[in-house]
């Protein structure tokens, strides 16, 4: 396969078309809070602050933010079914590897292949996957989709994926929200604390009236700025938030202790009690290891307050310490870096991001060995969890929002024949014959089960499970006749093997990519960006030839 070493190249950037296409409530995700006084088009209030927050990157950063942080997660080896006929991890929904891309790429380089989750690429879009109703006591459904894989020949792919119910505006629960904004030195600069600003004051506009916020910063000593204040009073939150201002060191672990306790002070009994810390990752005061801070926030989440991290801007993120400690709040993890972004999050990904539906939801999939030769797993490496702990409800996993999708994509080799032969690719995982008995049926290719908890339930609470099976005859013989959810999301995973520099992505399949990604972008804003994201892509990755 061709395999390539991306390369930092410079090309001019282009303007974000997320407010020029579509409209902002597509499928999956909420929109603005149909009860507020706000305007429901922002995309003017957009216009008015663009010369406020420019396009162009910051200049010491023009060839790349080389001081962002990344940690490598890799690429699952093929796994021989007779060996371990059990894949299990947990879910993801965190959106900040693709954030990452869409920012590098709209300055003009490929983003480093450290940070590129090919999970979080995947699931950042919606997909028309079946969707219980908001009554149902089942919080999602599984949907489960195979064909011939054009990507890897010789392969077939496997697509599972649930989608969250819709929970009705009338139905939300009131909000309790802290955000714990970062106002350190590093903070300074257009793209950083002033896109805070921004993405507070639209969430101003999607709560409701009787929500409540707080705010708390930290630098090199953590204050309370505001306390529980109801939305409706947004004079006064206005006027704190324009107070903020950057400079000094960084005290995160302080200014998180200081959040939950304003999370405590305003918690709501069946609300939802949430911290949002806004920052450029780099907690270089005090209790600065990544371990430390897991522990810390996975002490303050039995509480029943949940968090969730938001990155900003380039050159100084911590991006696996944020991920690190978003997983360990039950949050999920994202990165903001300009106006357009800022406004999408919120208007798009807030509610849904709060909104949680399940908890500690766990995948396993479960192989037939006389039909399935072996497996791969796409993306999900830092996901992944032990067989056994399938069962084990103590174990934490993901968390999922009103709607939405998460989408899980394996290359399977069916029995008889053999695994693709790939220039240094992970050792084939093959440990002898397994001993396990399994559930599923002699004509089933797998059996699709996952586990969850409501989001009432402790620790010690059972978990629910739900199991979903697919029969060998269900395979598509073309992925053309496959589901266009499978079609997106196989190339939107080719597309990120590649960004990734795993052995797997081969610039042959960027034609095939480039145009399964334009025959489905349809009038959706995020895919319609996508597409253009790619081409910009596919250029500099030809330059670098």
């Amino acid at each position: 396969m061709n395999k390539i070493h991306l390369k930092q190249l410079f090309l001019c950037s282009i303007s974000p078309m997320l407010l020029a296409c579509g409209s902002m409530q597509d499928a999956g995700h909420y929109g603005p809070n149909p009860h507020s006084n706000a305007p429901q088009a922002y995309p003017e209030q957009a216009a008015q602050d663009a010369a406020s927050f420019p396009d162009e990157p910051e200049p010491e950063q023009a060839n790349g933010p080389n001081g962002d942080k990344y940690e490598a997660p890799g690429t699952n080896p093929y796994v021989i079914t007779a060996s371990d006929p059990q894949s299990t991890f947990a879910v993801d929904v965190d959106t900040a590897s693709y954030d990452i891309f869409r920012r590098d790429i709209n300055h003009g380089y490929l983003p480093n292949e450290d940070s590129v989750r090919l999970e979080e690429f995947v699931n950042y879009f919606p997909y028309d996957y079946a969707q219980p109703t908001h009554d149902s006591a089942t919080p999602f459904a599984i949907t489960v989709d195979a064909a011939t894989n054009p990507y890897t020949p010789g392969t077939t792919l496997l697509s599972v994926g649930i989608k969250g119910q819709k929970i009705p505006p009338h139905m939300k629960k009131p909000a309790n929200l802290v955000f714990l904004v970062d106002v350190s030195g590093s903070m300074s600069g257009p793209h950083k604390l002033p896109l805070v600003k921004k993405v507070f004051s639209e969430a101003l506009n999607v709560l409701d009236p009787t929500d409540t916020v707080s705010i708390v910063s930290y630098a090199g000593h953590t204050a309370v700025r505001l306390e529980p204040t109801p939305v409706a009073e947004k004079g006064t939150i206005t006027a704190v938030l324009n107070s903020l201002s950057s400079g000094g060191g960084t005290a995160g672990s302080s200014g998180i202790n200081l959040a939950y306790e304003q999370a405590e002070a305003g918690f709501i009994d069946d609300g939802i009690n949430h911290v949002v810390l806004c920052t450029d990752g780099d907690f270089n005061v005090g209790q600065s290891s990544d371990s430390d801070l897991v522990d810390l926030i996975t002490e303050k989440r039995k509480s029943g307050i949940t968090l969730t991290v938001l990155g900003f801007g380039s050159g100084n993120l911590n991006d696996s310490m944020m991920e690190k400690i978003t997983n360990a709040g039950n949050g999920v993890y994202g990165v903001i870096a300009n106006l357009d972004q800022a406004i999408n999050y919120v208007h798009k990904r807030l509610l849904s991001t709060i909104l949680l539906i399940a908890k500690d939801v766990k995948f396993q999939i479960e192989f037939n060995p006389e039909l399935v030769y072996g497996y791969r797993l796409l993306g999900y490496e830092n996901r992944a969890l032990a067989d056994h702990q399938f069962l084990d409800d103590t174990v934490d996993a993901g968390e999922v929002g009103a709607e939405h999708t998460v989408t899980a994509l394996y290359e399977l080799v069916l029995a008889g024949d053999e695994l693709p032969t790939v220039e240094n690719a992970p050792e084939v995982q093959d440990n002898g014959l397994s001993d396990l008995v399994l559930d599923v049926n002699p004509n089933e290719l797998c059996l699709i089960k996952i586990r969850y908890k409501h989001m009432e339930a402790t620790e010690q609470d059972p978990a629910t499970q739900i199991n979903r099976p697919l029969d060998a005859t269900m395979i598509h013989e073309s992925l053309e006749d496959a589901s266009p959810n499978l079609q997106w999301a196989s190339a939107v995973a080719a597309f990120a093997e590649i960004l990734k520099g795993s052995p797997y992505g081969s610039l042959d399949n960027l034609e095939t990519i480039q145009s399964m990604i334009e025959e489905h972008a349809g009038a959706d804003a995020d895919r319609l960006e996508f597409t253009s994201l790619l081409n910009l892509s596919i250029e500099l990755m030809t330059n670098s030839e």
